[in-house]
């Protein structure tokens, strides 16, 4: 599991509640100023996991402004970009006189070198917090900057990319060990540097370690969504990707797979979760398989009992701990 820490403003009085969360958002993101129309009795919780030098933090809290004035800037600056996915809510932000409204599913970037104020609306606030050093970032700084502000949508594109890994991430970290950390880290920078690339219409200056990076990212959520489809193949991926048949296998063999063995374990993954669903329970084994892709079910029992030490009906009944995973 990785390293969290848990802040919940009901654990204390609710006269220290305001200040705990304020010093809480310093600590986390930069010294800031607040204001809340519900400072008197404030209600905030936050995840904050630690990837290396880089942070991600799920929170929901109440009305607030945010404001980071140049004296603050001037006495500390951690020179890092912030990233906010807004899961649920609306924000104004403003800087150097511009002005940004955001709503759900946008990601607003700051700079922690930079004087802001942020004031979300009415109602508790979700959203998932990012802070990437800047000197991790891919790109110079004196280009990247120029995003700062910019209302980025995560339904689709990058954005939508950028998203799902924080969101997949954020969802449950007992998957992970701490070692892990550093590298979803590396990861996280490594698509934060993608999505300003893709935002300065930059993606040539990118390094072809980082680009590559980031289109193996891509087919692997592209394959993961489509695992049902049976023609699921390399051509087909390849195609979809605007990349050779030859540049998707390096892609993978980089990582020390092939692309049929992602594919073969990740539907045998999906297949062993409904597999130990008490829901599922009455859901035929042949049934299962073939919604996962898999058109032979000798093939499917075979592979399955390499894969998890069982036959599928065995492992019905006698489940492992669910929280084990496959490789």
């Amino acid at each position: 599991m990785l390293s969290e820490t848990v802040f919940q403003s009901e654990d204390l009085p609710v006269a220290d509640r305001f200040d705990a969360w304020q010093a809480l958002m310093s600590r986390t993101h930069a010294p800031m100023q607040m204001s809340s129309e519900d400072a008197a009795d404030f209600r905030a919780h936050q995840r904050l996991i630690a990837l290396g030098d880089v942070a991600v933090w799920p929170a929901t809290f109440q009305q607030l402004v945010f404001r980071r004035t140049p004296k603050l800037v001037r006495q500390s600056d951690p020179e890092n970009c912030h990233l906010s996915l807004l899961l649920r809510g609306n924000a104004v932000a403003s800087w150097n006189r511009n002005e940004a409204a955001y709503s759900a599913y946008d990601l607003h970037i700051n700079d922690t070198s930079l004087p802001f104020e942020i004031a979300t609306g009415r109602g508790p606030i979700t959203t998932i917090g990012i802070e990437v050093p800047k000197a991790l970032l891919g790109l110079p700084w004196g280009s990247a900057q120029s995003v700062i502000g910019r209302r980025i949508s995560a339904r689709d594109g990058m954005g939508f990319l950028l998203a799902q890994f924080v969101s997949q991430l954020s969802a449950d970290t007992r998957a992970y060990r701490p070692a892990d950390a550093p590298r979803l880290g590396s990861v996280l920078a490594e698509l934060v540097t993608a999505l300003f690339a893709h935002a300065l219409e930059a993606q040539d200056a990118l390094a072809p370690e980082t680009r590559d990076r980031t289109v193996t990212l891509g087919v692997k959520d592209f394959i993961r969504r489509r695992l049902h489809d049976c023609e699921l193949t390399p051509s087909a991926i390849a195609a979809a990707h605007h990349i050779s048949r030859g540049h998707l296998h390096r892609l993978f063999q980089a990582e020390g797979t092939t692309v049929a063995s992602y594919i073969r374990d990740q539907r045998l993954e999906a297949a062993r979760r409904e597999l130990a669903d008490p829901a599922q329970a009455a859901t035929p084994v042949h049934v299962i398989a073939a919604r996962w892709g898999f058109k032979d079910h000798t093939t499917f029992t075979r592979t399955f009992r390499t894969a998890y030490g069982a036959p599928p009906r065995d492992f019905r009944r006698r489940p492992p701990d669910p929280r084990r995973t496959h490789g």
